[in-house]
C-alpha cells in the first residue's frame, strides 16, 4: 500500500450513489454527466434522472474527490486521488478513530477475537512499525 497522500478531500463521507459513481469515474478515468448516467442504466433494473447524476458529481467535487474541467461546451470531471489513495486515507482514519479510544486495555481487548491470520498481519504491522522507528533513529 502507497504511504498516505499529501491531498486529502475535504469530506471523507460519501453516501452509497455517491460511491458508486466515485468508482464509475475512477474506473473510465475522466467522464460526462452522460458517461456516468449510460454506465448506471446498462443495468436494467436502475432508474436514475440525468440530473440526478449531475447533482452528485457536482457534490463529489465540493467534497473535494473531483475536479471538474470545461472543455469547449462539455464538462468533463476526473478524480482528485487514486482509489488507492482513497483506501489509504480510509484506513488512515479508521486507524485513529480506533486509538482514539486512548485506553490500551480496550484495544487490547479485540486480540482475543481475532484469528490467526489477523494476528500475523498485526504482528507484521508491528515489526514494520519498529523498523520505521529504527530507522528514525538512525537519521
Amino acid at each position: 500500500m502507497s504511504p498516505l497522500p499529501n491531498y486529502r478531500p475535504k469530506q471523507l463521507s460519501l453516501g452509497p450513489l455517491e460511491t458508486e459513481i466515485l468508482n464509475i469515474v475512477w474506473e473510465l478515468s475522466r467522464v460526462t454527466v452522460k458517461d456516468v448516467h449510460d454506465r448506471i442504466l446498462a443495468d436494467p433494473d436502475r432508474d436514475l434522472a440525468y440530473t440526478s447524476v449531475t447533482t452528485v458529481l457536482r457534490r463529489l467535487t465540493e467534497k473535494g474527490w473531483l475536479a471538474c474541467d470545461k472543455q469547449e461546451r462539455a464538462f468533463y470531471w476526473r478524480p482528485l486521488v487514486t482509489k488507492e489513495q482513497a483506501q489509504v486515507i480510509e484506513a488512515h482514519e479508521k486507524l485513529h478513530r480506533f486509538l482514539a479510544v486512548g485506553n490500551p486495555d480496550v484495544v487490547a481487548a479485540f486480540v482475543d477475537s481475532l484469528d490467526r491470520t489477523s494476528l500475523e498481519q498485526i504482528e507484521a504491522i508491528a515489526q514494520r512499525i519498529q523498523a520505521a522507528r529504527h530507522q528514525r533513529e538512525e537519521k
